[in-house]
């Protein structure tokens, strides 16, 4: 093998290992979840104050029917068509600086283990 192709290899494996590494404990997630559940449900059509979040990860951004989102959240997702878990993980680390004038107040997870936790919760919920 070639210099360049190991570290064309290297450069695709890596980032892959690092997410199954980061991949997140769902249990943990469900605590992680108690900071959500005032504004988001888990259940299908179940809306609060934010759109309920059953199936988030894959969905088309801004698509919960009978949910009205903000104008930023529709622009944001001309742009980002659906949640991936990259999406997902740098949204919720700080929700107004991914999506400026968003409805959403919550701050954001800090802590990259409960964005990973978090994240493996909402997958139980598709």
């Amino acid at each position: 093998m070639t210099r360049l192709t190991i570290t064309l290899v290297s450069l695709l494996v890596l980032p892959a290992a690092a997410l199954a590494q980061d991949a997140g404990d769902a249990a943990k997630g469900e605590k992680v979840f108690a900071q959500c559940k005032a504004c988001h449900d888990v259940e299908k059509g179940v809306n609060k104050i934010g759109p309920t979040l059953k199936g988030v990860i894959g969905r088309t951004v801004a698509s919960v029917p009978d949910y009205k989102y903000s104008t930023a959240m529709l622009d944001f997702a001309k742009t980002h068509p659906a949640w991936t878990d990259e999406l997902f993980l740098t949204y919720i680390e700080n929700p107004k600086k991914e999506v400026p004038g968003t409805k959403m107040a919550y701050a954001g997870l800090k802590k990259p283990e409960d964005r990973a936790n978090l994240l493996a919760y909402l997958k139980t919920r598709q």
